[in-house]
């Protein structure tokens, strides 16, 4: 059976496909719906494809209905950090960005790097996340209209406007958050691990949420979790001309390392095991930034640990038997 590579570059309406098999490849494009999902199906069967390894970029939230029905046909997915994409066309010198050479890009990065596979969630963790998305999105909009009130100071009537809206996204935060709580405690496992988190000083309802609907109880190790909120250390050390600060790698989840800022502030006054931590760190003086940092990274650690344990939070338990480091 000859294994088949498809190299995908999405797009919000439409996504590329790079196909490698027989030393040939093969390109077309399809619409990034339903009918054009059909499509590719009938591409694929075309072409005789029976054993297949797929490889896409995880570029906003349009990569998840081709992975999904990719996964649910009983190939192989692979959703890759878009830097490690742009990092290998560097490699390889590419000049020129276009769909169609993204998608190739992708397609021999699957065939040469063989990149670990992709498995859904839960649906339970999907709904969650979906839920969680919505709120972020609401309260990005709330935040933009709050600060276009600042704006607005010579016109009563648009200044009333903004006001309606602001008051308006405030009662759909109400509702969306509501929502969650009710998603969460519709199951049990879920709520049992929520209450897991929630027990952990500096997570909140609206953390553990963020932090359940990323799986992050599926991951095996806290050096991976963290990698992949991009809290681990990078060092930028060359020679003797280069001898930079390490700092945060920022290569992961944005959106969860935004989300343990503001927990990992509160845990650093009121969780005594990480109220410790930071203070050695700036006894050894280092600056505010790294503690918080540090934080963070502590915070998602114990969050991953009390989670695989399933055992509450408590301070003079050592970590390091929580969860593999």
């Amino acid at each position: 059976m000859t294994q088949a590579y498809l190299g995908i570059d999405i797009a919000k309406k439409s996504f590329e496909c790079s196909l490698r098999m027989h030393g040939k490849v093969m390109h077309r494009t399809f619409g990034n719906d339903t009918e054009g999902l059909k499509e590719m199906d009938k591409w694929l069967g075309k072409h005789k494809v029976e054993q297949l390894h797929a490889g896409m970029e995880a570029t906003n939230c349009y990569w998840e209905a081709v992975a999904q029905h990719l996964y649910k046909q009983g190939y192989q997915v692979s959703v890759v950090n878009p830097g490690r994409i742009h990092d290998y066309a560097r490699s390889k010198l590419m000049r020129n960005k276009t769909d169609k050479l993204d998608a190739d890009v992708i397609s021999d990065f699957c065939a040469t790097q063989q990149p670990l596979l992709w498995t859904p969630p839960p649906a339970e963790v999907s709904e969650l996340q979906a839920l969680v998305r919505h709120l972020e999105t609401i309260k990005a909009m709330r935040n933009q209209e709050s600060n276009r009130l600042g704006t607005a100071l010579h016109s009563d009537q648009v200044r009333l406007s903004i006001q309606k809206h602001v008051t308006y996204l405030d009662q759909n935060i109400t509702q969306v958050e509501d929502l969650i709580q009710e998603h969460i405690q519709h199951h049990p496992q879920m709520k049992h691990n929520c209450d897991l988190l929630k027990s952990i000083p500096g997570i909140s309802d609206t953390t553990a949420a963020k932090l359940l609907s990323e799986n992050i109880q599926a991951f095996t190790s806290t050096r991976e979790l963290v990698a992949y909120a991009g809290l681990n250390p990078q060092q930028r050390e060359s020679g003797t001309s280069l001898r930079g600060r390490p700092q945060l790698s920022k290569v992961g989840r944005a959106g969860l390392r935004r989300a343990l800022y503001f927990p990992a502030i509160t845990a650093m006054r009121y969780n005594p095991l990480i109220s410790r931590f930071c203070d050695r760190l700036a006894q050894k003086g280092k600056v505010k930034m790294v503690q918080i940092g540090a934080a963070m990274r502590k915070l998602l650690c114990l969050a991953l640990g009390v989670l695989k344990s399933q055992v509450p939070f408590d301070p003079n338990f050592s970590l390091s038997t929580q969860a593999s480091p």
